[in-house]
């Protein structure tokens, strides 16, 4: 599901969960713990990258929509635990995106304080509204944090995926790598943040998220309570299962 390795002290994980690497409770719940532990391991920074051409689909529609109302109260939780491991991971983070980057794979990579994408086909976006769900707080917040202002209601309303030129330009990554090079040119990135002190990297890290926590602290729970009666509302379900016959043939 989860492959760590080492190189001189990053520690680069790499998702294989399925074609996709579709978000599911177990798939968050092991991410989550792989964080979890390097938080006190003696990795000094963390590359996170996929296989083949998708870094991340998103979230397991098609668990979701199986598993209705029920799942969805279980899912949502273990998706909020996910970003907050990664987006509040005291140690640098880069996300090698190695191909589709996809609605809650898009911010899975915004968590991260660099993002590196692979030259070619792959796309990035978040296409919530397309399916017809709203973005449960964090999920939004961090979207708020990582992408330019002028873009986030474009992002957002339309649903778009954006191509590699079209990603650099609007802020969705910070650079692109040939695909070869992605991986060794993300721990080269990495490795850079690695050298500065890392009290001072945890420290800067959580000044820079304080808006994030404190937003979240003020109105998170309500709404997402809010979020997740919409999620798990018929109407929803429908539109849900809907979208996977039209767009997932496999």
């Amino acid at each position: 599901m989860i492959e760590h390795a080492s190189n001189n002290g990053i520690a680069v994980l790499t998702m294989r969960h399925g074609k996709a690497n579709a978000l599911d409770i177990e798939f968050c719940e092991g991410l989550t713990t792989r964080f979890a532990a390097l938080r006190e391991g003696n990795a000094k920074a963390v590359v996170l990258t996929g296989q083949g051409g998708i870094f991340s689909a998103g979230v397991d529609l098609r668990r979701l929509s199986e598993g209705g109302a029920d799942y969805i109260r279980q899912f949502l939780p273990a998706l909020h635990r996910l970003y907050n491991a990664v987006f509040f991971h005291p140690k640098p983070v880069v996300a090698a995106i190695n191909g589709h980057a996809v609605a809650g794979g898009a911010i899975l990579a915004a968590c991260a304080d660099r993002r590196i994408m692979a030259r070619g086909n792959g796309r990035i976006g978040v296409t919530e509204l397309l399916v017809g769900v709203p973005f449960p707080t964090l999920a939004f917040e961090i979207l708020r944090f990582a992408t330019p202002a002028r873009f986030l209601s474009e992002f957002t309303l339309s649903g778009a995926t954006y191509a590699i030129d079209a990603a650099l330009e609007r802020g969705w990554i910070d650079e692109l790598a040939e695909p070869e090079e992605l991986l060794e040119d993300a721990i080269a990135v990495a490795a850079e943040l690695a050298k500065l002190s890392p009290p001072a990297v945890a420290q800067t890290k959580q000044q820079l998220r304080v808006q994030v926590a404190e937003r979240y602290a003020a109105s998170g729970a309500a709404t997402d309570e809010a979020v997740t009666e919409i999620w798990c509302a018929d109407a929803t379900l429908s539109n849900v299962r809907a979208y996977v016959e039209r767009t997932l043939k496999t």
